[in-house]
């Protein structure tokens, strides 16, 4: 069995408080609870050893002739895994019921339900918790031959199986082996829960059956609130499916991702914990949400933003952090937990994260776009949060930070930050005018438009004829990609399609986009990374506004190509096309979402007025050939 499968191989459950990882062959090898930010109970896939995990599967005596698939139950957070031989089919369905409740729960319930439909198999099941990311021992108490409790330090977990799956002590694990026949099913149910607390009822088959169908009917119903009706309709609903179990439910706080310590390098150093609330990205992941007709959700998060105002805190003093845990916690002390061996050998294995202190000024925009997006602003609360944001703003923003991409190698003057400082203001004063609140709106345009002009003076190059990363370098930037989606410029303006051309020449490869080239523009880190799917579905955007549509229908298609089994992305791509990075990832799904929405509309327009914008030659089977006079380069290496 393979020690560290790769990072793609794996579904996620979750009930929208915490998370779980069940790779392809069936093993749960990455839970956290009772929170996404919690120390794990399982991680394996950070240490095959002393990580702990729970693994159920088929097994065939010779363990030949076994093919394994997975998938979800169509538009919902159930992941079935299939095991198919000569001489049974069988499949377990694994989930968690949601908890879409403002109040946190300590107890959490994954479900394992195993059947047969032809022949028979064999399963075994083991059940190895590691508490504390491994660090802390447990103690076992075995009630009957059904149910078993796990005592870790705070944290029980208990475990129950239904008849006919006895559970045999393994020193302080569990293994249990049975053979299930056509028709036949079994359970197997972990619940996590504070020690000491009251033992769950055991499980029954029938009970389990209400429990699929609950969890079944809530998916399809909070799907029906999806208003988008195009071209690419199950690849959105998965990605609106993952930003919404990542979203922690008592706060509305959206975490970047479920997992930490997964490589963007295989073996390298950028390994970091992102269980946590970035402004940046949750912010975004939200607007991808009501963009759907999500509302509910970008409500609450804009309650949890004014709060995160209002209450301050911040160990520099400014109105926001980068980041938060998802209760509004801004303490995120990073530890290098040495004791694990990392994936494939990927260290340090870092828990909690010190990019939190980090001066990041473009958050600003992105939280001013969030409280007035849909016309609200959390009533006049939110207004009086946005407000005096704004008014510290205005006397802070020209200053060197560390950027979006958090660089351990210095502050600069980044040109995406100025550029979401811009957003900032915009938003604002638009928010103030239209709806009459009170500010100095006069203040608010004048440095508005004083950022603009040092924009385009400053993070313009005009040897490279391209906006850069930041004003002391030609190094191109993929954030600024976000340039004519915020409205800075149009998509059609000259200044933004030469830079364009230029980021396809430097920056592209294929449909693969890199952040920048770290060895021109020094990030304090050893290493490389693969391209960052973030910006590979911002680009499918940004060509799509341009005009250029078979490109980026071409490009969006062959991204697609990129998501694993079950639809799921990580953060970043590698050289031979491998997942790399935490995962799923919420920037990979909301930016999937954007492009999904653009390309949708821009070719919607273009079938109303046929005959304009790029096409495709015969010979080309699908590769863009710019319309003559169309202007613009093509994209990187081929297909």
């Amino acid at each position: 069995m393979n020690r560290y499968p790769p990072i793609a191989e794996h579904g996620m459950v979750g009930d929208l408080q915490t998370v779980a990882l069940v790779s392809s062959g069936g093993t749960i090898d990455w839970w956290c609870t009772p929170r996404f930010d919690s120390p794990s109970v399982f991680a394996s896939l950070l240490d095959s050893e002393r990580g702990g995990n729970c693994r159920l599967a088929a097994e065939l005596p010779d363990g030949n002739g076994m093919t394994v698939r997975q998938l979800y139950l169509s538009d919902t957070a159930i992941l079935v895994t299939r095991f198919m031989a000569p001489g049974g089919v069988g499949e377990i369905a694994d989930f968690m019921t949601p908890v879409d409740s403002a109040e946190p729960t300590d107890r959490h319930t994954l479900i394992r339900v195993a059947r047969v439909v032809r022949g028979s198999l064999p399963f075994t099941l083991t059940c190895r918790p590691r508490f504390d990311y491994g660090r802390a021992p447990h103690t076992l108490t075995r009630h009957d031959d059904h149910s078993v409790v796990f005592h870790g330090p705070g944290t029980d977990l208990h475990l129950q199986s239904t008849t006919g799956v006895p559970l045999r002590p393994d020193d302080d694990d569990i293994t249990a082996r049975f053979t299930l026949s056509a028709g036949q099913a079994a359970a197997v149910v972990l619940t996590s829960s504070v020690s000491g607390g009251s033992a769950p009822p055991p499980p029954s088959l029938d009970g389990i059956a209400e429990d699929v169908e609950a969890c079944r009917g809530f998916w399809l119903s909070w799907l029906r609130s999806c208003t988008y009706r195009g071209r690419w309709q199950d690849v959105v609903n998965r990605s609106a499916i993952t930003l919404k179990l990542l979203t922690y439910a008592p706060t509305g706080a959206p975490i970047a991702a479920a997992t930490m310590g997964l490589p963007e390098q295989v073996g390298g150093e950028r390994n970091w914990d992102y269980r946590y609330t970035w402004v940046r990205d949750a912010a975004l992941s939200v607007r991808a949400l009501m963009d759907l007709g999500f509302e509910s959700e970008a409500h609450a998060f804009r309650r949890w933003l004014r709060d995160r105002i209002e209450a301050g805190g911040t160990a520099s003093g400014d109105p926001l952090q980068i980041m938060y845990r998802v209760d509004g916690d801004p303490h995120l002390t990073e530890e290098t937990l040495d004791h694990l061996e990392g994936y494939l050998g990927s260290r340090p294995v870092r828990a909690g994260n010190a990019a939190a202190g980090q001066l990041q000024l473009d958050i600003y925009g992105e939280a001013a776009d969030a409280l007035v997006v849909g016309g609200d602003m959390g009533a006049v609360r939110g207004w009086k949060a946005l407000r005096g944001v704004l008014d510290w703003l205005a006397d802070h923003w020209d200053r060197p930070d560390e950027g979006i991409w958090e660089t351990r190698g210095g502050r600069q003057n980044f040109t995406y930050s100025r550029l979401m400082t811009w957003v900032a203001f915009d938003r604002g004063i638009h928010a103030a005018v239209e709806f009459s609140r009170p500010a100095d709106v006069q203040r608010w345009t004048e440095i508005r438009d004083k950022v603009f002009d040092q924009i385009v003076e400053q993070g313009w190059h005009e040897k490279r004829q391209a906006f850069v990363q930041h004003y002391d370098t030609d190094v191109l930037d993929a954030s600024l990609l976000l340039m004519p989606r915020v409205g800075f410029l149009s998509p059609r303006d000259p200044d933004w399609l030469s830079t364009l051309d230029a980021m396809e020449e430097e920056l592209v490869s294929d449909s693969l986009v890199y952040r920048y080239d770290p060895t021109a523009s020094p990030d304090g880190l050893r290493g490389s990374e693969g391209t960052f799917n973030l910006c590979s579905f911002f680009h499918v955007e940004a060509l799509a506004r341009t005009g250029r549509l078979n490109q980026a229908r071409h490009a969006f298609d062959k991204m697609l190509t990129y998501a694993n089994h079950v639809g799921l992305f990580a953060e970043e791509i590698g050289p031979s096309g491998e997942q790399l990075g935490n995962f799923p990832q919420a920037f990979t799904h909301l930016s999937l979402v954007v492009a999904a929405m653009a390309l949708d509309e821009e070719l919607g327009k273009a079938q109303a007025r046929p005959g304009t914008g790029d096409h495709v030659h015969p010979a080309t089977h699908g590769l863009t050939v710019p319309a003559e006079g169309g202007g613009g380069a093509g994209g990187g290496a081929g297909g």
